[in-house]
């Protein structure tokens, strides 16, 4: 995108799986979106390694990973949303790590360019959500739907009526380095697709090991998709999710590309938050 080159042919089928949920986006623009995603660096290196980060303040720029920024706005945040979340997560026993200050790297702004294309200003608030996925220890899959799991519960009880989308990335599978590198496991993507949708449950006690030999080393990613998973109304019987978009594709560099969208149904009110 930042290189005009979405209409090459080997390009154009990537972006062609977005432009279902672009429209879709139109026509649910949230208020908030809770974005989960893992730093590069950028913020965090190896001097420090927080496993969660709750991005807490009002507003967070773009980072320059090495040859400059990208040319896409910064986020605007809610930081009482983030207060709240905070709280709420913390008293259900996570242990995070608030950020009034940081930069957002392409985990973060690639997924809201791929969702809302070439803007001026992001269409809507984003509270950033930063997972350690580089450096071992990562947090497990288990934990990571837990936390989904409270996570609805804190912007259940907020108290203002907001319309909030939980998003999930990552690459699916991929190794950039080694003597497996540019490893794609087709067949474990899709599985894990079915299962997030199907089975997230049993899905959420893979075991690190399995993501490392079926997805390559950065395989790993795919505990994110877990938070988002594990916001969702079906896992208390409140509700139910309708798979309203799937989209897989290989090659997009040397990273296999997985998206969904989730709409969440609950008993009580109209479709609420969609998952990434």
């Amino acid at each position: 995108m930042d290189h005009a080159k979405t209409e090459e042919p080997y390009w154009r089928p990537v972006f062609e799986g977005y432009e279902f949920s672009r429209a879709w986006e139109e026509e649910n623009l949230p208020d908030v979106v809770f974005l989960v995603y893992n730093d590069h660096a950028s913020a965090f290196d190896l001097s420090l390694i927080p496993t969660f980060v709750l991005g807490t303040g009002a507003a967070f720029a773009t980072a320059d990973e090495g040859y400059g920024p990208r040319p896409v706005p910064g986020i605007e945040s809610d930081p009482e949303l983030a207060a709240h979340i905070a709280h709420s997560l913390i008293r259900d026993d996570f242990d995070l790590t608030l950020a009034n200050e940081m930069t957002v790297d392409h985990g973060l702004t690639v997924p809201l360019s791929l969702m809302f294309g070439d803007v001026g200003k992001w269409p809507c608030k984003v509270i950033p959500f930063h997972v350690n996925v580089v450096q071992y220890p990562v947090p497990s899959g288990a934990r990571c739907f837990a936390l989904g799991r409270a996570l609805r519960k804190a912007i259940e009880s907020y108290d203002r009526p907001l319309k909030v989308q939980v998003w999930g990335t990552g690459g699916m599978s991929h190794q950039l380095q080694g003597p497996r590198a540019g490893l794609i496991n087709r067949a474990w993507d899709n599985a894990f697709l079915d299962r997030l949708v199907e089975d997230p449950v049993g899905l959420s006690r893979v075991p690190h090991l399995e993501y490392v030999e079926e997805a390559g080393s950065e395989g790993i990613e795919l505990v994110m998709w877990l938070i988002a998973r594990g916001a969702m109304s079906d896992l208390d019987g409140s509700g139910d999710v309708e798979v309203k978009h799937r989209f897989y594709h290989v090659p997009a560099s040397n990273t296999a590309v997985g998206h969904l969208i989730l709409e969440n149904h609950t008993r009580a009110q109209e479709p609420a938050e969609g998952v990434k």
